[in-house]
């Protein structure tokens, strides 16, 4: 083969990879054009004042494509498909209870993103601001809006996996005081005080006391839920294979997500609610693997998120296990209920 000859396969070669390089562009560029502009057959959003102090609201991140995508929307409680106000803020991740919200969002630069946990009021407006070290995952309010809580990934972008590093932080939104990782609480496993290098925490979920919050633990290759006390910064184990636990109005129970033996190592999660003075494991009746930190919309009603086809959609099953699920809204995540 002469020279010219490889020079010219070469030359040719490199203009393939370009022109399929630009195609990549194009499309991306080209799709993400299209997620600015409104869906046809999809749900009618429109600006207004949403507020977290309404009666029988129902609030989440709107992931339907037009102006106003990733925005936290709201919605009668009574009605989730129906149609949508807009409040121009946006969020990765969402919650609030009593006023207070949490809002995780990303800050678009040059070169990469950051992230940044905002505390808002009961108008949505900011009120502290906080560095978030990852990709954000979870968020929560405490019944009493007097503390929140988000789950990062520092490491990884998937609880499938075991490659994955995830980092908690509460803040008492009184005071803006952060904790800004549950490793540094002294964790009590089996009775006894529990140190390991491969730590990890996510999914809080608070008591209606300010002083009691659950989690996930995970260490040596399996998770627990433990019950955290923020006076005496403890974190002690309670129950095996529990991940991003949720805890029901009264306190007594907790829905989260197990892992099912047999399942897809990409989706090996089903929905079970765990009574916690019998310990008692309840499997729910929607069969498809959840990678979500569900709510309770009521003491007999979970909330979750599975995918779909802009994002995610909102279903709800009953907390007993009877019943089948439903579809309640589609694009749409991070639900919370303003009673």
């Amino acid at each position: 083969m002469s020279v010219r000859t490889r020079v010219l396969i070469l030359v040719s070669a490199v203009a393939v990879l370009a022109a399929v390089g630009l195609a990549s562009v194009l499309h991306a560029s080209a799709r993400a054009d299209r997620r600015d502009h409104t869906q046809a057959g999809g749900p009618r959003v429109t600006p207004g004042a949403v507020t977290l102090t309404g009666h029988g609201r129902m609030l989440f991140r709107n992931m339907a494509w037009g102006p106003h995508r990733d925005e936290v929307v709201s919605v009668p409680a009574g009605d989730p498909s129906g149609p949508r106000t807009a409040s121009g803020v946006k969020c990765l991740r969402f919650y609030a209870a009593s006023g207070t919200g949490v809002c995780l969002q990303a800050v678009h630069g040059p070169v990469s993103d950051t992230y940044r946990a905002l505390i808002l009021d009961d108008r949505l407006r900011t009120l502290r601001r906080y560095d978030v070290p990852g990709i954000p995952s979870r968020a929560r309010v405490s019944p009493t809006g007097h503390y929140a809580a988000w789950t990062a990934f520092v490491g990884g972008d998937s609880y499938a996996g075991t490659n994955f590093s995830t980092r908690a932080a509460i803040v008492d939104t009184r005071n803006g005081e952060l904790i800004p990782s549950l490793e540094a609480f002294r964790i009590i496993k089996d009775g006894r005080t529990y140190h390991a290098a491969d730590v990890n925490f996510w999914g809080v979920t608070f008591a209606a006391d300010d002083r009691t919050f659950y989690a996930t633990l995970a260490t040596g290759g399996s998770t627990y839920l433990v019950r955290g006390d923020l006076r005496a910064r403890t974190l002690t184990t309670l129950h095996p294979n529990v991940e991003c636990p949720s805890l029901s109005p009264d306190g007594t129970r907790i829905v989260y997500k197990k892992r099912v033996q047999g399942l897809s190592k990409d989706a090996p999660w089903h929905l079970y609610v765990l009574d916690l003075r019998t310990m008692r494991e309840t499997p729910l009746a929607e069969q498809r693997s959840v990678d979500d930190q569900a709510v309770w919309r009521d003491a007999r009603t979970i909330v979750y998120a599975l995918p779909g086809d802009y994002g995610a959609d909102l279903y709800q099953v009953p907390a007993d296990g009877s019943g089948t699920p439903q579809r309640i809204s589609g694009a749409a995540v991070s639900p919370a209920y303003v009673p």
